[in-house]
């Protein structure tokens, strides 16, 4: 039988490149000195945990150069 064409649900996925809306967002409003003071603060309290977690971390990091041989356990002396 015959088959009517209908059309895709999301068929305005395609046409969204020639959609352009009249409606304007609203003007950003300007933020106030404790808005500004408040992202600052953020802002230097997660670069210094940053840091301080990689100041703590680096001994864990850094390679042991010192001969192994220095800690005997009591089964390798022989006892």
């Amino acid at each position: 039988m015959f088959r009517r064409r209908e059309p895709v649900p999301f068929a305005f996925v395609a046409e969204a490149d020639r959609f352009r809306s009249n409606v304007t967002p609203p003007p950003r409003g300007k933020s106030s000195a404790g808005q500004i003071a408040g992202s600052w603060l953020l802002g230097v309290t997660i670069v210094a945990a940053l840091v301080g977690s990689l100041i703590l971390g680096m001994p864990a990091l850094a390679l042991d150069h010192s001969p192994a041989s220095t800690q005997e356990s009591q089964a390798s002396q022989g006892h």
